[in-house]
């Protein structure tokens, strides 16, 4: 299986990076609007205004700029950042930034597209279901069992298994509201209301993992 991501060729200049920046976008546009199949890298390159050989030279194939597109996606509202623990930040404090990215991240048009596009290319092509789950959700999932144990080190919270931890963390915050939205019968929780299921989670996690006192 390729690699989730292909670094950039050269020192990364501000050229390459426009260019790698729009050759991403554009792959987001056409896989949801055409799907995976439909989408050609003649294509990604014609939509970003760049040449095909730019494209292979900064993605070695599709399945990488697919990859790479999920990865961009993702890091637009939950950067690798949000899952360190800063000296002086509390806790709740770290939970909540998360808690909001991953919230706004699920719910956004462009997720909830492509989570029903990878229903529908599941079955067919169980390969690109693998990639699609390693540079998303997996990626995710690694991120917060790694601060999970180290709020577990630092006695803050009682976490003997992150990895069970960080699925039910991010399963509270879908909940039944994400469902509803990905079969359409539902609208997203904004504002007022987002922010109220954000930190009924988190409290509820924090109470969970409490440490117990003698």
């Amino acid at each position: 299986m390729p690699n989730n991501l292909s670094t950039p060729n050269g020192p990364g200049r501000p050229k390459d990076l426009a260019k790698r920046q729009a050759i991403l976008e554009a792959a987001k546009t056409l896989f949801l609007s055409n799907g995976y199949a439909s989408t050609s890298m003649d294509a990604v390159a014609t939509e970003a205004g760049v040449s095909k050989l730019t494209v292979y030279s900064h993605f070695n194939d599709k399945e990488t700029l697919f990859s790479a597109a999920v990865v961009a996606k993702c890091e637009e509202q939950l950067p690798t950042l949000f899952f360190e623990l800063p000296d002086g930040i509390a806790v709740e404090t770290v939970l909540l930034n998360i808690a909001r990215g991953f919230h706004h991240l699920i719910n956004s048009d462009e997720s909830v597209n492509l989570h029903r596009l990878m229903m529908t290319l599941g079955s067919q092509d169980p390969k690109l279901s693998q990639i699609f789950f390693e540079a998303g959700p997996q990626r995710m999932l690694h991120g917060m069992e790694r601060l999970l144990a180290k709020v577990d080190q630092s006695g803050a919270l009682s976490i003997d298994k992150p990895h069970n931890a960080a699925e039910h963390f991010f399963c509270l915050l879908k909940g039944a509201g994400n469902f509803r939205l990905l079969y359409g019968c539902g609208e997203p929780l904004t504002g007022e209301a987002a922010e109220e299921h954000v930190r009924e989670v988190v409290g509820l996690f924090m109470r969970a993992y409490r440490p117990e006192t003698a």
